[in-house]
């Protein structure tokens, strides 16, 4: 073989039937994201039929990140080992059962469950996605390839809950079990086509797979998830224990990763500042957005009074915005480099969460709500192709599926951390404000410490009470609303120190375009 860069070694152009193999790929990350996103809608309606409190919803909403951010590493290195297209095509057949499973659930335990295990299918699917186009499209043809599979995958992250709030349009108590089986025509035409027009071979390594760091990684990031989630309700027996098991977990990878013959995650590559800078930043800024996204449905639900097909459609600027963001971010990354992309978007990002912050009230107007979502759609359609681009070229084409991972990562560990500390936040601010909202309302004196406690449990359960109480009805509902404001902006006041965060570490580390090309050069040399 010639002595060529890995990039032509593995695809002097594009593919054989190459917008098949495109179609292919980024359906695989439309099902992914329409499975993680579509939830949301549905959050109030299942809290009132499976009478789930804010917590376990966090849990339902999470468990998918949870399995997906856990996985995404050991996955994609097996995928790189023994074929992409085969862990890809049974990633997507897992996600049919675990869909079937979400539908059928007949309690909140087994719906998180399915959720969980989804996320492991998406686990099987999204990191080879991206990990496929990098080996099967030269670098000219990449940088489009990825500024669709990207914006394709954050424009489904609105249309799952459209899809969500239309199924709900049936007066059905279960019809949120619907929701879930959306995605299976999706996922069958994703495993049509990968039949017939991806190779069975596309750049995969003969490398052993660090099996034991594999493990390692999956109890680490899933028992970190769970802590916090889990912290929602105090500081628990549970709650210790998956923080201590985190801990020793990830110290276990760190020692492990050093030892290992062909480590997970090589800490050569987590060395190199174009990767961890992306890294970090991807986080924030996907940690944020899924926050956001899991805070606002319930907020226009259960605030605002929106039907769930409102409070999807009210996500839509997102949706728009981070599509047309990402064909202009993609030219000012070629010509510029990923810092100014990196901080323009962040810049975005953090005008959506101060508007959150300052304006997400009671009885607002659509404007802010819009506004909001606007905002973020931008930041993230312009930031998100420059963190993909950056983590894809801080590998050798053999490690691609490193860098896939890490691009999932940003996206799946960012949405589960983020969504776990702000759903947690939330939690927490309502149970915390709610007492204290309704002793101030008038002749509520005389509810039970029982009810009040199943008051503070979720705002579904406030509407459940309410109903048994009309004398109260007016008092308690007011008093959920408020107390339900009061934990969306602490939520959103994490986003705003997460951008913060991600501004600063973007401005001082991550270099300018010279020496950010011959990073790239230098990595693609080895």
């Amino acid at each position: 073989m010639s002595s060529t860069s890995p990039d032509s070694q593995l695809a002097a152009d594009q593919p054989p039937r190459a917008r098949l193999v495109l179609v292919a790929l980024i359906l695989g990350a439309i099902v992914t994201n329409m499975n993680l996103a579509i939830v949301n809608v549905t959050l109030p309606t299942i809290s009132a039929s499976l009478h789930t409190p804010q917590s376990s919803l966090n849990l339902i909403a999470t468990g998918f990140l949870l399995g997906l951010a856990a996985s995404v590493l050991y996955t994609g290195a097996i995928a790189d080992r023994y074929g992409r297209r085969k862990v890809y095509m049974v990633g997507t057949a897992f996600s049919i059962v675990t869909a079937i499973l979400a539908a059928i659930a007949p309690t909140t335990e087994t719906l998180i469950a399915a959720r969980i295990l989804g996320g492991f299918a998406a686990g099987a699917m999204y990191p080879v996605t991206l990990s496929m186009l990098s080996a099967l499209f030269s670098r000219e043809k990449r940088t489009g390839a990825t500024a669709l599979w990207s914006g394709a995958s954050n424009g489904a992250t609105i249309l799952a809950p459209i899809l969500g709030g239309i199924c709900l349009l049936s007066s059905n108590p279960n019809a949120w079990r619907w929701v879930f089986l959306v995605t299976i025509p999706l996922a069958l035409a994703v495993l049509v086509l990968s039949w017939i027009a991806l190779p069975a071979k596309c750049g995969e390594t003969t490398s052993p797979v660090d099996h034991r760091g594999g493990v390692i990684s999956v109890i680490a990031v899933g028992s970190l998830v769970l802590a916090i989630n889990l912290a929602a309700d105090g500081i628990s027996t549970a709650v210790i224990v998956s923080a201590v098991v985190t801990l020793i977990a990830a110290a276990a990878f760190v020692l492990s990763d050093r030892r290992a013959e062909n480590p997970l995650l090589p800490l050569s590559v987590v060395k190199v500042r174009t990767f961890w800078v992306a890294f970090v930043t991807g986080v924030i800024i996907f940690g944020g957005l899924m926050g956001a996204l899991f805070i606002g449905q319930q907020f226009t639900q259960n605030v605002l009074g929106y039907e769930p097909l409102a409070a999807a459609l009210a996500v839509l600027p997102f949706g728009l915005m981070s599509i047309i963001a990402s064909f202009p971010a993609g030219k000012l990354i070629t010509k510029h480099g990923s810092r100014p992309a990196l901080l323009l978007g962040l810049s975005f990002v953090l005008a959506g969460f101060v508007v959150m912050l300052l304006t997400w009230k009671q009885n607002i107007s659509y404007l802010p709500i819009g506004l909001s979502y606007l905002l973020l759609g931008a930041g993230v359609g312009i930031a998100a192709p420059a963190t993909a681009r950056d983590l894809m070229a801080s590998v050798t084409a053999s490690k691609g599926g490193v860098g896939s991972a890490a691009t999932d990562l940003t996206r799946d560990f960012g949405g589960a951390l983020f969504q776990s500390i702000m759903g947690a936040v939330l939690a927490a601010g309502y149970a915390a404000s709610f007492d204290s909202q309704l002793a101030a309302k008038p002749g509520t004196d005389q509810i039970t410490a029982a009810t009040k406690e199943t008051l503070t449990r979720s705002y579904s359960g406030a509407v459940e009470i309410a109903a048994n109480y009309p004398q109260y009805k007016t008092a308690i509902l007011d008093a959920g609303q408020q107390a339900f404001v009061k934990g969306s902006q602490l939520g959103f006041a994490v986003g705003v120190a997460g951008a913060l965060l991600a501004i600063a570490i973007t401005w001082f580390f991550f270099p300018r375009q010279a020496a950010e090309l011959a990073t790239y050069a230098e990595v693609a040399g080895k």
